[in-house]
């Protein structure tokens, strides 16, 4: 089964359905149903749906919301409502997650996480303008039956995969903006449109000049199109419109004041360990994409894409090293050693709360019921932290993979690019 897939099928179902969002202390209700599959194991359930049909690559999920106007409804309502559209949509055919987030300006709204693969017949779900048309009439209908407001003359705005979403609504980069950053930057530095092209190149991207300009990143299959993705600021008639407003000379990018830094070595430098494995690779990678040192901020200025684009995956990658850190992990052995203990750890504290549980049940003294109940209110705190780390080790086999692949890719880009450099530099010499 696709790790990957599987890891990010569990983000977005557990962004949808964090408890900080969904549940009111108030009503001391969670609003999240299940519709053709269960909250507790919606995951592993659409997975084996996608591994019954064979269809375990490309997208795993459709991630959608449906908005109510501030105050308009209460949570049980919402939720009524996103349930019923769900089941009209969706419910004969695919499992669906529907999640009613309870915002703190009263703006409630639902998230509805759809698996792409059918349980019935295996087809995966048709994304398109028509399907977008009928989830929009079928909402507003739901809600006028409802009594409530819809918006009239709605325009439909570009979609955002759940990660790219997800990275813009916690500040980090994506792909896309890392691609439109990088144009803008070459406008700024160009006097003609051959000049703005041949920049881009140089910072490794691939370009196809049609109606709509095409870029393909290095380490991309596939490029996208400026115009379609970025709007109409990237047309080539309005990118050659910007490179003329700069007027005589292309606008500078202020360069970074040099800091002199002063290193002091304790002790005898033959004495100093260097990490090896695991842990090198993670720590290279981290000084890579400026996550170390601290002080440093995160710069994208002549950072390979394959990189740049592991901005979004911050959080993951920091977590991992610390991991590998803090328990001296250098070699996959030792990796799945220690995954391995985090297992049998675990599976010794699922047994003593599931005991705990069966005692509390024949428990009458109110005390002693709150002292059972605290104990295994830490026992599952602490099984959720294992259970996490148990996940990182499988992340860490898989991504240490990716990460050798891209250095290989990134090492070898840059030696085509000194050769290409010096064949330049032999060939200036000559002509003159």
């Amino acid at each position: 089964m696709n790790e990957q897939n599987t890891e990010a099928l569990g983000d977005v179902i557990g962004y949808a359905m964090r408890e900080d969002a969904t549940k009111s202390e108030e009503l001391k209700q969670q609003f999240v149903t299940g519709v053709n599959c269960s909250i507790n194991t919606a995951r592993t359930e659409m997975m084996a749906v996608k591994k019954r049909y064979g269809k375990e690559d490309g997208t795993v999920a459709f991630h959608g919301y449906q908005s109510f106007a501030p105050n308009e409804v209460t949570p049980e309502l919402a939720h009524e409502i996103g349930i019923k559209l769900a089941n009209e949509l969706w419910g004969e055919r695919f499992q669906v997650i529907v999640a009613t987030h309870l915002d703190k300006e009263n703006h409630i709204h639902n998230h509805f996480v759809l698996n792409s693969v059918s349980f019935k017949d295996g087809l995966r779900y048709n994304d398109c303008t028509k399907t977008y048309m009928l989830l929009r009439k079928t909402s507003d209908r739901i809600c006028k039956e409802f009594g409530l407001s819809v918006i009239e003359n709605p325009k439909r705005g570009k979609a955002k995969h759940y990660g790219e979403w997800k990275a813009d609504q916690e500040g980090r980069p994506t792909w896309r903006g890392i691609i439109k950053n990088d144009v803008d930057e070459v406008i700024r530095q160009s006097m003609t449109d051959k000049q703005f092209f041949y920049l881009l190149r140089q910072k490794g991207y691939t370009i196809k000049q049609g109606k709509d300009i095409t870029v393909r990143p290095q380490g991309k299959q596939r490029g996208i199109k400026l115009a379609r993705n970025l709007g109409d600021k990237y047309t080539y008639e309005a990118i050659c419109k910007r490179i003329l407003a700069n007027g005589c000379r292309p606008q500078s990018i202020p360069r970074l004041q040099q800091k002199t830094m002063v290193l002091r070595l304790h002790g005898s430098l033959s004495r100093q360990r260097r990490f090896i494995g695991l842990r090198a690779l993670y720590i290279r990678y981290c000084f890579k994409l400026g996550i170390l040192p601290k002080e440093k901020p995160i710069s994208e200025a002549r950072l390979h894409f394959l990189f740049k684009e592991d901005f979004a995956k911050f959080d993951s990658i920091n977590k991992e090293t610390r991991l590998l850190c803090v328990h001296k992990i250098d070699t996959s052995q030792q990796l799945f050693s220690y995954q391995s203990k985090q297992k049998d750890r675990m599976a010794s504290l699922v047994d003593k709360r599931k005991h705990l549980r069966y005692k509390l049940r024949n428990v009458h003294d109110d005390e002693e019921k709150e002292k059972i109940k605290t104990e295994i209110t830490s026992l599952t705190n602490e099984i959720g932290d294992l259970r996490k780390e148990v996940v990182l080790c499988d992340n860490i086999a898989k991504r240490s993979e990716v990460i050798k692949e891209k250095f290989k890719i990134v090492h070898e880009d840059e030696r085509k690019e000194e050769s290409l450099n010096e064949h330049r530099r032999r060939s200036s010499r000559s002509s003159h």
